[in-house]
């Protein structure tokens, strides 16, 4: 009987402290879970600010991209004085092909449609360059290039590859937000 007095003795002592150290052990748990949670939650939302940022300088990049290597803005930019068209051609093709390549890391932050839609509208420019250039006569200046390409385009009476990529780079960054 004593032995039971005793158990009964200490029964009494360590079951509030056992109710106490599960309650404890449970507040603590639910605690760090949620401290766990938060610091999660901060570190996602610092990084998807991060890579809307990169998303953002990526879709500027292109656009600028697209600008440079229209017909108009690259001619521009490469033409010297007394060069031939065979000469503003080939300065034409180089400069778009370094333009590309200088943006091709792009490609991670932007649609798979979007980026064919901005490799095939550099191609399209790139075969018009090429088509125009070839039918010229090898002596031909290069005003006589920029004419009979800006007729080209003139007659063409459809939007640049360029504008047409441009439009839908537009439409995926505007759905970022």
């Amino acid at each position: 009987m004593e032995v039971l007095l005793t158990l009964a003795e200490v029964f009494k002592y360590t079951l509030p402290a056992l109710i106490v150290f599960v309650t404890a052990f449970l507040l603590l748990t639910r605690y760090l879970r949620h401290e766990a949670a938060t610091k999660t939650l901060e570190l996602r939302m610092k990084r998807d600010k991060e890579i809307t940022m990169l998303r953002l300088q990526a879709y500027e990049r292109l656009a600028l991209f697209l600008e440079r290597i229209g017909p108009v803005s690259v001619i521009s930019r490469v033409r010297t004085p007394d060069m031939l068209a065979t000469e503003l051609q080939y300065a034409i093709v180089k400069s778009i092909r370094e333009e590309y390549e200088h943006n091709l890391s792009q490609q991670v932050y932007v649609g798979a449609e979007t980026w064919e839609v901005i490799v095939a509208a550099k191609e399209e420019i790139l075969k018009l360059i090429n088509l125009i250039g070839n039918q010229m006569p090898s002596d031909a200046s290069a005003g006589m290039f920029i004419h009979a390409l800006i007729t080209g385009i003139t007659n063409a009476n459809a939007p640049l590859p360029t504008e047409h990529a441009l439009s839908i780079l537009k439409q995926e960054c505007r759905a970022l937000f």
